[in-house]
């Protein structure tokens, strides 16, 4: 028998907290990017805060430690995407990945594009595509989509918040979108398309921004990789990166005691919802609102029970 005397040492991992700003690349699915950036980090535990299509690129906050209890509260939040459609050319799955089911020629102008955009404003209906990762009895619809069956989707309600003109280049129009959680944009492509008269599908799709969170300080995985472990660290957002968007409220030692112990405390009474509490301004969790209008924790940082 003999002995492997290259092999890799067994990696150790640590227990590393923190919010990562990842620019993710085309290609790659959201848990595959996040695989790699926590064996960058050595990172015992991660997590991401809402899937990324393979199909685009741009910002996937990735939670590592800590941070992962606080990961849910990202998931709701509005998105922001720059968004280039190619009209003319309708595809089965609304974006460049699927089969060309019809092309017309784009008779219409600048102007028009710009009056039909504020149909797509506020509260829409979409039906989902069959081309996503929604299920029916338990089978993912691209997989039936694959096999040629089509299934009825209802209609979902969903919210634009802004639609902005980013430019036109022949065929090729540049929207940024922003928009509620489970907003499909290609099928806000193929909808805009049809409503023209002409047809689009979507071609490239790029996530700016996820609530508060952009791409301001966001890192590629191919950068992670040439930086030493110090400077990775750096990279790191802190835990409460996620909450921004929360109310705040700070306690005093006592309360911070009661609450870090699962007790309510008293709230201010021109708070609602979810609240990120502190005390001696260290993050100790997020709260909220009982019945009885006190503040109650839902989830704790473990350093604060200690």
């Amino acid at each position: 028998m003999t002995t492997d005397k290259t092999a890799r040492p067994k990696r150790i991992w640590q227990q590393i907290d923190g919010v990562l700003l990842l620019d993710k690349p085309l290609g790659l699915t959201s848990n595959d990017a996040l695989q790699k950036a926590r064996r960058l980090f050595s990172a015992a535990k991660g997590g991401h805060t809402g899937t990324l299509d393979p199909a685009a690129t741009g910002l996937l906050p990735l939670c590592f430690g800590e941070a992962t209890k606080f990961s849910a509260d990202l998931l709701n939040a509005d998105k922001t995407y720059e968004a280039v459609l190619q009209l003319g050319v309708t595809t089965d799955s609304g974006d460049a990945e699927g089969q060309v089911v019809a092309t017309a020629p784009m008779t219409v102008d600048e102007a028009a594009i710009r009056q039909a955009l504020p149909r797509f404003m506020g509260d829409i209906q979409q039906v989902p595509p069959m081309h996503s990762a929604l299920k029916h009895q338990g089978r993912p619809l691209y997989e039936l989509a694959r096999q040629g069956i089509e299934v009825t989707r209802e209609a979902r309600t969903v919210t634009i918040h802004a639609l902005d003109w980013l430019g036109l280049d022949g065929t090729s129009l540049t929207l940024r979108v922003r928009c509620s959680k489970g907003t499909y944009i290609r099928t806000l492509a193929a909808d805009l398309g049809q409503m023209l008269g002409c047809g689009a599908h979507l071609t490239t799709l790029r996530r700016t921004a996820v609530g508060d969170l952009d791409l301001t300080g966001a890192v590629t995985l191919a950068e992670l990789a040439t930086l030493t472990e110090a400077e990775r660290q750096q990279r790191l957002q802190p835990v409460d990166a996620l909450l921004r968007s929360l109310p705040r409220v700070d306690l005093d030692e006592p309360a911070a005691d009661r609450f870090s112990h699962g007790n309510p405390v008293d709230l201010p009474p021109h708070l609602s919802g979810k609240i990120r509490v502190y005390a001696a301004d260290r993050l100790i969790g997020v709260g909220e609102p009982g019945a009885d209008r006190r503040l109650w924790p839902k989830r704790l940082c473990c350093d604060c029970c200690e």
